[in-house]
């Protein structure tokens, strides 16, 4: 089960309340994102981590099989619905020759700014289009069993975010990093946003505070 099957289902039902007809608010199965987690119209909280891979096979012998022992050690005390997603994505070059255009312009050399510029028409008339980069995730939800110190939103998540720092203790041990967002929401938003809109989202970015423009207007849970 992916990402998007995960928090959308196998049917995905209208919302009542204060949705328009037709709009996004409608169809969308997400009521809020708080402290970097997910919550569903069905009132589940959903909590996602993005790992970094490492090359086990560029390891010694000692370090995979200590590496193979830890992550089983994790996975006996984590989370029943822990589920792992991999992303393949085509890589995005327009920050790689945004970049070599800089260096040409600074470049002197003469013969090395062709090769430079030579280098930005390959890219660009596709030579890099099958290139392609991968993004890992560990996604799990609230489980009664993690027992959150009271049943409110605010304990739920901060139960979810003591899995996600036990996930990231154990995960560290395996040389394997999960990113910490400064912005968590922003992050989950992004994600979600990308996964929902797979082609608009390679050319249209999100500005920076959508995050916060978005939940002043649809916000469900305030902190209080």
């Amino acid at each position: 089960m992916s990402i998007k099957e995960l928090i959308f289902g196998g049917k995905v039902k209208a919302a009542g309340g204060g949705a328009y007809r037709d709009s996004i608010q409608a169809w969308l199965p997400i009521k809020n994102i708080m402290g970097g987690v997910v919550i569903t119209r069905d009132n589940r909280f959903i909590k996602i981590l993005e790992v970094l891979p490492v090359n086990i096979y560029l390891k010694s012998a000692n370090d995979r099989q200590n590496i193979i022992a830890s992550y089983a050690a994790y996975l006996k005390i984590a989370p029943d619905s822990l589920q792992l997603e991999a992303r393949t994505l085509p890589a995005d070059t327009a920050e790689y020759v945004e970049r070599m255009k800089q260096y040409a312009e600074r470049e002197e050399n003469e013969s090395c700014r062709e090769m430079i510029e030579d280098n930005i028409a390959e890219i660009g008339q596709g030579v890099a289009s099958d290139a392609i980069r991968h993004r890992f995730f560990l996604i799990f939800q609230y489980e009664a069993h993690m027992k959150s110190k009271g049943h409110s939103v605010a304990a739920i998540i901060q139960r979810l975010n003591e899995e996600a720092d036990t996930a990231r203790r154990y995960l560290d041990i395996c040389e394997l990093e999960v990113l910490e967002p400064r912005w968590t929401d922003d992050f989950n938003l992004e994600l979600l946003y990308e996964i929902i809109n797979k082609r608009t989202s390679r050319r249209v970015k999100l500005p920076e505070g959508v995050f916060d423009m978005t939940t002043a207007v649809h916000g469900i849970y305030e902190e209080g």
